[in-house]
């Protein structure tokens, strides 16, 4: 009987770009918000979108499966001034 050993190697290759592929986070879990015109771009395209909490994926289900994420949900509710002034009173203590 003859024994063999199989070696095999793996290499990573650094792009400088970042990692946007989907990730195992939460998006499996809640449905976010997004624009719709740049949700429905991405599901045909296969782009990663943004949602109003920061997540990055890219789009393959139905959302309506799945509950609101709570920070989309907040955020989405203080209204575009509100988040404008969240964003820049983060970006404004994040400096100091």
């Amino acid at each position: 009987m003859t024994s063999t050993t199989t070696i095999t190697e793996e290499s990573t290759r650094t792009t400088g770009r970042p990692d946007i592929r989907p990730d195992h986070g939460d998006h499996e879990r809640f449905a976010h918000y997004v624009d719709r015109d740049k949700a429905t771009e991405a599901t045909v395209l296969g782009t990663p979108v943004v949602a109003l909490c920061g997540k990055v994926w890219v789009p393959s289900r139905d959302p309506k499966k799945y509950p609101v994420c709570p920070e989309c949900q907040r955020l989405y509710e203080l209204g575009p001034e509100g988040r404008m002034n969240e964003w820049n009173e983060r970006a404004s203590a994040g400096q100091d």
